[in-house]
């Protein structure tokens, strides 16, 4: 391949600037630093935070998920970086120019305070003085002393600027739509309670942004909220047509997700987790409850067929059928049925035998029960008789929605 082909095939080239790495904490939070702040002066609002993701980073700065992580906490431990973490894959980015400046005029002015004045003759003013630190330094002439010849050790940046002072009074105090300080108080635990339920990094930074914004009479949703008596973030929740209510899709939609992915070879939990991650995403979600309803149509066209051929209770998929809704008291309930010794209820523990129940007083038990747990059942058949008696308890009650193939019990095929 030709040298020209191949820097073709490379990308764009990323400017980096080593004397970031001195205020940024390292070369990758100075590429990180750099890249963001690029993305930052393309948007409208300059105080607008960037939406991004970790996969695009990667894409245009180079820098693994490891690195990114690395290069955010050193800028958030130098406060050049407010990050907000939207879900487990996007995050919020905002860089601060101000505090930026701030550190490279102490940078300069620390580097300049450490320099050395010589009084030199024309003939050396131009020559390179030697200075205890090795590092490049350059040489420029004071030209309101044609003697004077003044060495700084950064040619890339001027003079420091001076450091601006700006009056604040003692006794500050954000003014907003709160009428009272025990209200704005009782705002701001409110808002680190929310954040801190959305799973957010620094809850205590959204907090003060939160507020600042208002102050800045900016219109606040979670205000609103807070003063209509609302949970915090509920007037921003969208109920969408597969949702009983905002974020809880039907019961019978979500149940067919979930065994979507158990029939692909998923363990049941990772298929509830990705099912439910599929039905958060609003394009996905409607595309596949359009897909839904022709299914449900196609089955009610059929049930309505059998029952007019005289099939008193035509057959619906177990997705259908009304389950109980699965808490932690009846999980509870259904581990000291078929095995006291995995209760994790402390009096259940106290006062259970070590040994294990015999295969006949787990039938037993399994019938009084609701709807015996897929992991329950599938102990329960290890053994040669405990596997024929859990064969006669689930062709007894096929609503439980679930048949041994193979000798090891599954859920059956909702469609």
């Amino acid at each position: 391949m030709k040298l020209g082909a191949f820097f073709r095939h490379l990308g764009n080239p990323l400017i980096y600037y080593p004397q970031l790495a001195k205020v940024t904490g390292g070369v990758s939070a100075s590429v990180l630093f750099c890249q963001v702040f690029h993305w930052q002066s393309e948007l409208s609002n300059p105080y607008e935070w960037v939406r991004v993701s970790g996969e695009e980073i990667e894409k245009e700065t180079g820098l693994n998920l490891c690195e990114q992580e690395l290069a955010r906490q050193q800028l958030g431990e130098r406060s050049l970086l407010k990050e907000n973490l939207v879900n487990s894959n996007i995050l919020e980015l905002w860089v601060d120019i101000d505090a930026l400046e701030e550190k490279l005029d102490n940078l300069c002015t620390s580097q300049y305070s450490g320099t050395r004045v010589e009084r030199v003759s024309d003939s050396k003013r131009l020559e390179r003085v030697s200075d205890s630190k090795e590092s490049p330094r350059e040489v420029v002439t004071n030209y309101s002393n044609q003697n004077i010849t003044v060495i700084k050790t950064d040619k890339f940046f001027g003079q420091p600027r001076q450091p601006l002072s700006i009056p604040v009074t003692r006794d500050y105090r954000f003014s907003g739509p709160w009428e009272s300080a025990e209200q704005l108080e009782k705002f701001q635990r409110s808002l680190l309670e929310y954040f801190k339920q959305r799973g957010v990094n620094y809850p205590d930074r959204c907090v003060f942004h939160e507020i600042d914004n208002i102050t800045k009479s900016i219109i606040s949703p979670l205000w609103e909220d807070f003063i209509s008596g609302k949970p915090l973030g509920e007037s921003q929740k969208v109920k969408r047509d597969w949702e009983i209510e905002p974020g809880v899709p039907y019961p019978a939609f979500e149940e067919e997700r979930t065994q979507y992915y158990v029939h692909k070879g998923e363990p049941l939990e990772q298929a509830v987790l990705k099912a439910r991650s599929d039905l958060r995403n609003p394009v996905l979600g409607r595309d596949l409850w359009e897909g839904f309803l022709r299914k449900c149509d196609r089955i009610a066209d059929d049930a309505l067929k059998a029952k007019n051929q005289g099939v008193e209770t035509p057959y619906l998929p177990p997705s259908f059928t009304d389950k109980p809704q699965i808490t932690k008291e009846t999980v509870m309930k259904k581990l000291e049925a078929i095995a006291p010794q995995f209760s994790l209820l402390t009096s259940t523990l106290e006062n259970s035998p070590t040994g294990s129940l015999e295969p006949s007083k787990i039938a037993e038990k399994a019938s009084e029960a609701d709807i015996p747990s897929l992991a329950s059942l599938q102990e329960a058949c290890k053994t040669h008789i405990g596997k024929s008696m859990i064969e006669k308890l689930i062709a007894k009650n096929p609503e439980w929605g679930y048949e041994i193939v193979d000798g090891k019990v599954i859920e059956s095929i909702p469609f």
